[in-house]
């Protein structure tokens, strides 16, 4: 190879190795990415089977403070790690709370059914939460009076089961779907590594899918609460 051909080669490798710390620095980035602890210090998980077995006492000690736990999906299918994950998380000494994943593909009074048979009403307990979401739904699709439907149906339901409001958790694009379909509820909102826009208030913000806590092996979905441990615990006790 010519004097030059070597100088080019060397310029393309410099760049090939350029853009290869540029990604890694990059992943590195969002992988550590967290809010303002001083802004948000009430941090918190949600989990589901989907993270296996979990240490959850070493979880409380990572600046875990809640963690919301998956239950059931549909009419009738329960979370296998639930029941297992609700105990050990509450030995170790955290918030916790339910939800339910929201499918169209079943009424709403039928998922309300299969919730609250997979919950127990524990005084201390987080308000539930409803997830909805598009993302692994059923192909079916809902109008918006339907969806409110449903969804009137599921929310009576198990409100009148656990004495609270439901939280609602919702993702950018179902919320840019149907937010004017929503029920006045508390809003748990999706939105990675960039703090939510301002046009709807939220309760709960989920800012990472890809995080990573003591005692858990693999990825985990972070979240914080809008406000101090003071208003966490007004929360715990009854959700306004």
């Amino acid at each position: 190879m010519s004097a030059r051909g070597w100088r080019i080669a060397a310029v393309c490798v410099g760049a090939a190795a350029a853009a290869v710390l540029a990604a890694s620095l990059g992943w590195l980035w969002f992988l550590h990415w967290q809010p303002d602890r001083a802004r948000y210090p009430v941090r918190g998980i949600d989990v589901s089977h989907h993270q296996g077995a979990i240490d959850w006492r070493a979880v409380a000690s990572d600046d875990v403070a809640f963690a919301y736990l998956k239950a059931s999906e549909g009419g009738d299918h329960r979370d296998r790690r639930y029941a297992q994950n609700r105990r050990d998380a509450r030995a170790a000494g955290l918030a916790v709370g339910a939800y339910h994943f929201f499918t169209w593909c079943k009424p709403g009074a039928e998922q309300a059914r299969n919730f609250i048979d997979a919950v127990p009403r524990d005084a201390d307990a987080l308000p539930p939460a409803l997830d909805l979401e598009f993302g692994g739904n059923c192909g079916r699709s809902l109008s918006g009076a339907e969806l409110r439907r449903e969804l009137d149906a599921y929310l009576t339901t198990v409100e009148a089961a656990y004495g609270k409001p439901v939280l609602l958790y919702v993702t950018p694009e179902f919320l840019a779907a149907h937010r004017g379909d929503l029920p006045p509820h508390a809003l748990w909102r999706r939105s990675i590594v960039r703090l939510p826009d301002a046009g709807t208030p939220w309760a709960f913000w989920q800012y990472h899918n890809r995080g990573r806590v003591r005692g858990i092996a693999g990825p985990v979905d972070l979240n914080v609460f809008e406000g101090d441990a003071a208003a966490f615990a007004r929360w715990r006790e009854a959700a306004p």
